[in-house]
């Protein structure tokens, strides 16, 4: 383990800004906007944007400000944040981002969560905080081998606990780190005080295809909850393109990610437009710093293949993963959800509770999207501590 500093040669910042102002557009469909994927106008302003006034090295300096290193776990670099609280109780937690997202997903909230007296809080919400890039992302990317699953990762954070000391710790996650956070929860039940998920896959506990059960099940729910199903299935039919392609072609779709930033750009933001609660842009949500941000750390590091690579391994691995995904999970810990309503993942209370049969914290929110830690810090802290209070 040893300490790690971002340090990007100016050489990739200018071969950047090249590739940028070089860019081949394509055509669009008249007045198509975002309805076939990422808008022209948007993409091509927002280039310009990164090309011409987007600070790299300033975003560089806000990330060195925290703690970081690097280890070896099963062969793999890991790159982490470690942001211990200045409180000597204070409760570990392990932070994990999914796709497309990065360690930049926290970055607002570390300095609550390790200094909540500094934020308006109380000393007894205090958490040191671990922030792992996932095997494959950014600077713990790629991996150089095969068979990184969702288990392996949770392996792995169980091993970069266990190295830092903390003999009990909360876990929390959405996207990705949904399933990694709910494997690590089986695999160190010991030391795992709880689990905090901001995203959730409920599917309906009957087969879809027996339709007396289903329509029982969907008359039990409330009118809330079947828009939830409803907008399930139109993501599923709409929305999955981007999965079924990383599932089953990550190898392909690296060339054209890896070698233009804009491509990169696009891919990843139409994913923060989509899954954010925005309405005309992803930056109605999150701001465009913070975007780009996010962007480079993909760009910088060539991780837009190694990333994907998730996708495959986890599907390949364990043929039934998707599934999995549903539960049930034979937690040993408390579990809390988090529901934001404009998450691609929309998770049914009555079927969460049969998928997590420990769960004793929900909190549906009011606004808010996929990406919570950035979209609303103050909502995701709050419901963090609230969650930890019962486990203290």
């Amino acid at each position: 383990m040893r300490p790690f500093k971002i340090d990007i040669p100016q050489s990739q910042l200018d071969d950047l800004k090249q590739r940028l102002a070089a860019t081949r557009w394509p055509d669009e469909m008249p007045g198509v906007g975002w309805s076939r994927g990422a808008s022209l106008s948007y993409i091509k302003e927002l280039a310009d944007y990164w090309r011409t006034s987007y600070d790299w090295r300033a975003a560089e300096a806000r990330l060195n400000q925290f703690p970081q290193f690097l280890t070896e776990i099963d062969g793999a670099a890991v790159h982490f944040l470690h942001v211990r609280s200045p409180e000597p109780n204070a409760m570990p937690v392990i932070l994990t981002h999914g796709w497309p997202s990065s360690v930049v997903e926290f970055i607002d909230v570390i300095g609550p969560l390790t200094n909540p007296v500094a934020h308006g809080g109380t000393a007894a919400d205090a958490f040191h905080v671990v922030i792992p890039s996932v095997p494959g992302y950014a600077f713990s990317g790629p991996t150089g081998q095969p068979g990184w699953d969702t288990e392996r990762v949770a392996q792995a954070w169980k091993a970069l606990m266990r190295s830092l000391g903390y003999d009990r710790y909360l876990v929390q996650g959405g996207d990705w780190g949904m399933p990694i956070s709910l494997r690590l929860g089986l695999a160190d039940p010991q030391h795992v005080a709880g689990v905090h998920l901001n995203m959730l896959a409920t599917f309906p506990p009957a087969n879809p295809s027996d339709q007396a059960a289903m329509g029982a099940l969907m008359a039990e729910l409330s009118p809330a909850d079947i828009a939830r199903a409803q907008f399930a299935g139109y993501f599923a039919q709409d929305g999955a393109g981007w999965l079924k392609i990383q599932c089953t072609r990550p190898q392909t779709i690296a060339y054209g990610l890896t070698d233009s930033p804009v491509g990169q750009l696009a891919w990843i933001i139409e994913k923060f437009k989509e899954w954010t609660d925005s309405t005309d842009s992803p930056e109605d949500a999150i701001s465009r710093d913070h975007l780009l941000t996010n962007v480079m750390l993909y760009w910088l590091t060539a991780t837009a293949g190694s990333s994907a690579q998730l996708y495959y391994e986890s599907e390949h691995l364990d043929a039934d993963f998707f599934r999995t995904w549903g539960g049930p999970w034979p937690l040993a810990m408390p579990a809390g959800v988090a529901s934001f309503p404009r998450d691609a993942v929309r998770a049914i209370r009555p079927w969460a509770e049969k998928i997590l049969p420990t769960l004793t914290h929900w909190t549906e929110f009011d606004k808010g999207g996929h990406f919570a830690a950035l979209e609303q810090p103050d909502l995701f802290v709050g419901d963090v501590r609230t969650f930890a209070r019962s486990l203290r």
